[in-house]
């Protein structure tokens, strides 16, 4: 199961892992960053790549990225099979910073192995985002999704408006990215000299004034206004898309 667009699926390899161990207990699961585990970013970075390939020096770039400044990847981490093995990562999620929206995390690239989908590890996961999110002073959480609109809804969250998540975080981020925009052209005059020279006034034309013109004709159709505010999404029709035109849902829920 695919929790939301652009997250990926983590699946367990069998030619590192033994087909007999069990499921792992969902109590027993943690939620870690992953600069906090850099020995795990080969394994998130090959789960991450199974559902959506790109490089590896790419993922593992993106996954270094991570900090407590955000954004922030997590993996869903379960107990060591073996003394001597490395925990299992069972999900991940990526959590940015909103512009202009300090109480505000995005979250994106959720996933849950496919060996363990549909055995309750995606509310786990989601629910221990909104934990981490609460301890940092965060209150509100945004999401996309394309099929998964019933998983979400069932966890509280509710039709949104999109949001801009930011790539790196600062204060000043907003301003910059204003000012990274074209200015709208000024309704001013151009800003040329007064001229020196004595300016004279025309002078009237000899003879009888011509007629005014004839007024305008009225149109023969008028358009419609366009309507107001953002574009309206239902549980079963949006009018949202990402970036390669397939219809998208953006969903919110206070935390």
């Amino acid at each position: 199961m695919t929790l939301s667009p652009g997250s990926t699926e983590l699946t367990l390899d069998p030619a590192h892992q033994p087909e007999d161990i069990p499921a792992p207990n969902l109590a027993e699961l943690t939620l870690e960053p992953v600069h906090c585990r850099p020995e795990l970013l080969d394994a998130c970075a090959d789960l991450i790549n199974e559902q959506w390939p790109r490089s590896r020096a790419s993922r593992l770039h993106s996954l270094g990225q991570s900090s407590d400044a955000f954004p922030l990847c997590l993996m869903l981490l379960s107990p060591r099979p073996t003394p001597d093995a490395a925990p299992i990562v069972v999900g991940h999620a990526r959590l940015s910073r909103v512009l202009d929206r300090p109480q505000s995390l995005l979250v994106e690239t959720v996933v849950v192995a496919r060996a363990l989908r549909g055995r309750g590890f995606g509310r786990r996961l989601m629910e221990g985002l909104e934990v981490f999110a609460q301890a940092r002073g965060f209150r509100r959480l945004h999401l996309t999704t394309h099929d998964q609109l019933q998983f979400y809804a069932h966890l509280g969250y509710q039709l949104g408006e999109p949001v801009q998540g930011l790539v790196f975080t600062s204060r000043q981020l907003p301003a910059t990215l204003l000012r990274a925009f074209p200015r709208a052209p000024s309704l001013r005059p151009s800003c040329k000299g007064p001229s020196l020279t004595p300016q004279t006034a025309p002078r009237a034309p000899k003879g009888p004034s011509l007629p005014p013109p004839p007024p305008l004709p009225e149109p023969l159709t008028t358009s419609p206004p366009p309507p107001a505010g953002p574009p309206p999404q239902s549980l079963l029709e949006t009018q949202y898309q990402d970036l390669r035109g397939c219809p998208i849902f953006w969903m919110e829920k206070d935390i």
